[in-house]
This record gives structure tokens, sequence and C-alpha cells, in this order.
């Protein structure tokens, strides 16, 4: 597939990313914050996910500056990034509906903070992260690139093997019984597999 057809594909889902997110983003501002776990690590890490899933990929598409290190993928790899890439802006528009004003982009817990079982939550603990990797896994499809392509998942990666732990212990802390009953009923990413 084109280049430049691809590079408007990621475009347009990376543009509607940010349109789910934004009314978020909003309401969250309303909530008073009651444990803010967000540490140095935990800034670079998003700082760094910013680099490797927004950065790197833009200037690849508005610059010739990546260029030496295009790389070629057939027509079905192109399509199955364009199909990930959609079930990802589901699993995202769907993480946000389901958390509403339980959302956060850090590790804080919010005034009214509820433990969200319900939607998409009833089958995954993590239905944002899922997302999230298909993003990147799909950003590696669509922006045939070894630098633009593949730094989501590097720079993902970073940030869910550092931080999902964590995230973890303080729904523990923050809900207990509930939570730990919770954990032993779902999956973290994909139903009945992980």
């Amino acid at each position: 597939m084109d280049s430049l057809i691809l590079k408007i594909i990621f475009l347009v889902f990376f543009v509607l990313t940010g349109i789910i997110r934004k009314p978020y983003q909003r309401e969250i501002k309303e909530n008073t914050i009651i444990d803010n776990r967000k540490t140095p690590l935990e800034n670079g890490l998003l700082a760094f996910v910013l680099l490797g899933m927004f950065v790197l990929p833009l200037i690849y598409i508005v610059t010739p500056l990546f260029n030496f290190a295009n790389y070629f993928l057939p027509v079905w790899a192109n399509v199955l990034g364009i199909l990930m890439f959609a079930i990802a802006l589901y699993l995202f528009w769907r993480s946000h509906h389901d958390l509403g004003k339980n959302w956060s982009p850090t590790l804080q817990v919010r005034k009214d903070h509820a433990l969200i079982t319900n939607g998409i939550y009833r089958s995954i603990r993590h239905p944002m992260y899922t997302s999230l990797w298909l993003w990147a896994m799909a950003q590696a499809l669509l922006l045939t690139n070894w630098i633009a392509g593949l730094s989501g998942i590097i720079t993902f990666g970073f940030l869910y093997f550092l931080r999902v732990g964590n995230e973890e212990k303080m729904m523990i802390e923050q809900f207990g019984e509930q939570y730990q009953a919770y954990r032993q009923r779902t999956k973290r990413l994909v139903p009945f597999i992980f």
C-alpha cells in the first residue's frame, strides 16, 4: 500500500484518539486527587511514550527526515494494521466511556473513585493498555519505518512493564478484597488469555 495513504490513515486514527480523550480530560480536572503516585519516573515514562507514539510518528509523517529507515510490508500487513488500530480506537473509547470520572492518565486516585467492573472492564482489567498495545503494533504496520514504526512498541513497552505492577498495587491498596476478587475473575489484557 502507498506510504502516503498509510500515513494519512495513521494520522486520522491519531486525531480520533485525541477527540475521544478530550472530554474526559476536561471531566477529571473537576475531580479532586486524593492519592497521587506520580513520580519523576512516571513523568519520564509518559514523556518517553509521547516521543514514541506522537512526536516521532509526526516527524516521519510531515518530513523526509527518517526516510533512510523505511521498510516494505505486504498489503495484508497494512490492512491488519488498519484493523488493529480500529479495534484499538474502540477499546480506547470504551475504556474512557466506562471509567468516566474514574479515568486518570497517571497513577492517581480521585475523590469518589469507584472500582469499575462493568462494560469492557467485566472481562479485561486494563483495556486501555490493550488498546495502546494494539495502537503500537498498528503503528509498526502502518508507518513502515524502523524509527517511527517501532518507536511505539518500544516506548509503550517500557511504560507498561514499569507501571502496571504499581497500578495494580495502588488498586489493591484502594479497594482491597474487592479488587483481589476482581483480579481473580478477569484477565489483565486479553480475555481468556492474559
